[in-house]
């Protein structure tokens, strides 16, 4: 049941859709107001040959424009019964045999989502890293390099121009076994290849450590006026000249936020919530000190509790 206006009743009233014939009729005259409509709600009757199927899907995925055939070629199913052993088998052989050209980079396209789905990356950053990895496999030049460092690599790159940083050890850590030493690497060469190709750079977009403070506090569990704080620090803290990366930076900042709350969390606790060593967030922390009654938001601290922090 809905509401629409009726051009014989001369006013709104209820109607009744009619999925069978795709109709909307009104409840009071009778009157067809549209008809044959498409119904655009999923499906959820199955077609399948088995009744142990339970995939409702009757149509393949979207058109992919990366590959040759738009995504759109035809798999020959398994075998379902006993009469169709020998012709789907055999069938099946051949297909496999024949020459697929787009074989390896619908493999390297399902790795790269596993990955981004890994990490909770939205569909545009696995887009572009996809478009990445299709120029650099254009090139021809990627033949006995690390396959898992390159997919890492594209996917780290692709974060990095849109605006969606992570860091190498995030996307180590679902990069099927690359270390990040390996992924580095394939991160240079596809940045060298790619600069070949277009006789100009490649744009990386530049890391802040505001990028990473939500996503960190995320991870420790901070309340969101520490969030806050830790955020408005961040930013203030660009203002001077701290030769940290923004990673140690953001790490040393939460630590800081971090000692003068309540809530006060265990370096050790930050590091691993970061991927920063203890040692790199005390360094950190000792460049960040002289510059505290600056950073540090006044409504979250005052001067006597900022004299109040282990100096480093």
């Amino acid at each position: 049941m809905g509401d629409a206006y009726c051009s014989d009743c001369k006013k709104h009233t209820e109607v009744v859709f009619d999925h069978s014939a795709g109709d909307t009729v009104c409840s009071e005259c009778g009157l067809v107001l549209e008809s044959h409509s498409i119904d655009e709600t999923s499906e959820w009757r199955t077609f399948a040959n088995e009744s142990g199927d339970n995939d409702p899907v009757r149509v393949g995925g979207p058109t992919n424009p990366l590959l040759a055939d738009g995504g759109l070629s035809t798999v020959i199913a398994k075998p379902n019964g006993a009469s169709g052993d020998f012709l789907s088998s055999s069938l099946g052989r051949w297909q496999n045999r024949g020459s697929n050209s787009d074989r390896g980079l619908i493999l390297a396209f399902k790795t790269i989502a596993t990955m981004s789905d890994r990490l909770g990356l939205v569909a545009t950053i696995k887009d572009r890293a996809n478009e990445i990895f299709k120029k650099v496999e254009d090139q021809k030049s990627s033949r006995g390099r690390n396959q898992d460092a390159l997919l890492a690599a594209c996917l780290y790159i692709a974060c990095r121009q849109e605006d969606k940083p992570r860091t190498v050890k995030e996307i180590c850590s679902v990069a099927n076994g690359a270390t990040k030493k390996e992924i580095g690497r394939a991160k240079e060469y596809i940045v060298k290849t790619l600069g070949l190709e277009t006789g100009q750079s490649v744009e990386m977009g530049t890391i802040h450590a505001g990028d990473f403070m939500r996503r960190f506090c995320s991870n420790l569990g901070m309340n969101n006026q520490a969030v806050k704080a830790a955020q408005e620090a961040v930013q203030k803290s660009e203002e001077f000249d701290i030769r940290r990366s923004p990673i140690s930076i953001a790490a040393a900042v939460i630590y800081i936020i971090t000692q003068l709350s309540d809530d006060k969390k265990p370096l050790r606790d930050i590091s691993l919530a970061t991927g920063v060593a203890e040692g790199t967030i005390r360094n950190s922390y000792k460049d960040l000190y002289p510059h505290l009654t600056k950073i540090i938001p006044n409504w979250y601290a005052k001067e006597e509790d900022l004299k109040n922090l282990c100096s480093p």
